[in-house]
C-alpha cells in the first residue's frame, strides 16, 4: 500500500499533472467566456444579419415536446470559436516552443574500443616508458 501511495505521489506531483490540471480550470474559465461571447454578442448580431431573428428562442413543438434547437447551435458555435482558439494558441506555442528549443549537440562518437591484442601493446608500451625514463633519472 505505501509503494502505491508512493507511485500516486510521484504521478500527481509530475509538471504534466499539475499543467493538465491548470489547463482545466482556464479551459473553464475560457468556455464560460466563449458561451457568454457565443449568447450575448454573436448570435444576436447572426440574427440582426438574418432578419431580426433571435437563436436562444428557437424550437419546434412536436406533439406536447419542444425541440430546442437554438440552444443546440448556439452550442455548436461555442464549440467551433474554442476548438478554433485551442488550435491557434497550440500552433502559436509550437511555433515559439521551436525557436526558442535550443539545437542539442551531437553526441560525440564513442571511441572503438581496443581489442584485448591491442590493450596488451598499450600496457608494454606504457611500462617501456616507465622503464625509459628510471634509466635517464638514474643517470
Amino acid at each position: 500500500m505505501k509503494k502505491l501511495l508512493e507511485e500516486f505521489k510521484a504521478f500527481a506531483l509530475k509538471g504534466n499533472v499539475m499543467d493538465l490540471a491548470v489547463a482545466v480550470v482556464i479551459g473553464g474559465a475560457f468556455g464560460k467566456i466563449v458561451t457568454a461571447l457565443v449568447e450575448s454578442i454573436i448570435m444576436p448580431l447572426v440574427g440582426i444579419l438574418l432578419g431580426g431573428k433571435n437563436f436562444s428562442n428557437l424550437s419546434i413543438t412536436i406533439g406536447e415536446s419542444v425541440i430546442a434547437y437554438g440552444a443546440f447551435l448556439q452550442a455548436v458555435v461555442d464549440f467551433i470559436i474554442i476548438a478554433l482558439a485551442i488550435f491557434v494558441f497550440i500552433k502559436m506555442l509550437s511555433t515559439v516552443t521551436g525557436k526558442l528549443k535550443k539545437q542539442e549537440p551531437a553526441a560525440e562518437p564513442e571511441a572503438p574500443k581496443a581489442t584485448p591484442t591491442e590493450e596488451y601493446l598499450l600496457e608494454i608500451r606504457d611500462l617501456l616508458k616507465e622503464q625509459k625514463a628510471e634509466k635517464t633519472s638514474d643517470n
